[in-house]
């Protein structure tokens, strides 16, 4: 997650060769999501790919070892042929960007400050270790199913990139997508914030709050709002700190990555200590796309 899935998702879909679901990210592999569900309700999300040469989807919950387990084993059952697009991003940028993702989307959940998040919560790490994402799959598929591809690169030369994967996928490389400029699911650079201990904002989801707080004044309500919740620009946020703690654990699993894949990474400057503007906007996307063939 956070590594431009989203995107990559949305130039495959268009390709008259590919049939993407319209769910982006079904989960149907993750016994915790939704595996009983059923077969044929995964089935389900592809009757209309026609004679498709393609056919995939792009759950990034496929790649978040070990809070979800035994999902390659899953999948080769379901399918022994299927190859997988991975796509990485810097690491320490990539669990800088799952936090304010939490923060986001787990408003409730995700209070601490992110030095405190990212020390305290394996899982933001976890998801950025690629090596160990990636040896499971390695293990049961090959390494030639797998096509490990970057972030960076995607920014970088994104009608490269596609024309890449097309050719990976033994479909017409010539075909551009219409929407290659366009960046999916980036997170707004203000997003909200719950402050202090989140009292305040826990009491406005009571059902006390409930039964009272239409007869509290408009004005009353903004007020309690704002001293509930703040917003804040997440790319004037330190990072120093939690960058210098994130460096030498992610820069050992980046070797451990170039090992197993046989290639280095310099694109990914944070981190390897080199200076990056990727705090003066607003971060992208990451994570795995299924191709079952």
């Amino acid at each position: 997650m956070k590594s431009g899935t989203t995107s990559l998702h949305s130039y495959l879909g268009p390709h008259p060769q590919i049939f993407m679901s319209q769910l982006k990210e079904p989960g149907y592999f993750v016994e915790e999501l939704h595996w009983n569900r059923g077969e044929a309700w995964y089935l389900s999300l592809f009757r209309d790919a026609g004679d498709a040469a393609v056919v995939g989807e792009s759950t990034t919950d496929y790649t978040k070892y070990p809070k979800y387990r035994d999902v390659p084993e899953r999948i080769a059952r379901f399918n022994p042929a299927a190859r997988f697009i991975y796509i990485m991003r810097d690491p320490v940028e990539r669990t800088i960007s799952h936090y304010w993702h939490a923060v986001r989307h787990r408003l409730r959940l995700e209070r601490r400050d992110l030095l405190t998040a990212v020390r305290e919560e394996p899982h933001y790490r976890d998801v950025s270790h690629y090596a160990m994402q990636l040896e499971r799959y390695i293990r049961i598929f090959g390494q030639e199913r797998i096509l490990a591809v970057t972030f960076e690169e995607m920014n970088a030369q994104p009608e490269t990139f596609v024309t890449s994967i097309f050719r990976w996928l033994g479909v017409e490389s010539s075909f551009i997508p219409p929407n290659l400029d366009e960046r999916s699911n980036v997170t707004p650079k203000s997003i909200r914030r719950i402050k202090g201990r989140g009292l305040l904002h826990e009491f406005r989801h009571t059902g006390l709050w409930n039964a009272v707080g239409r007869w509290v004044p408009p004005s009353v309500r903004r007020v309690g709002k704002r001293l509930a919740v703040e917003r804040v620009d997440r790319t004037q946020q330190a990072t120093a700190e939690a960058i210098a703690y994130l460096r030498p654990i992610q820069a050992e699993q980046t070797r451990k990555l170039a090992e197993l894949l046989g290639r280095e990474f310099p694109e990914w400057k944070t981190v390897h200590g080199r200076p990056s503007d990727v705090h003066s906007r607003a971060m992208s996307s990451r994570a795995t796309t299924a191709i079952a063939r």
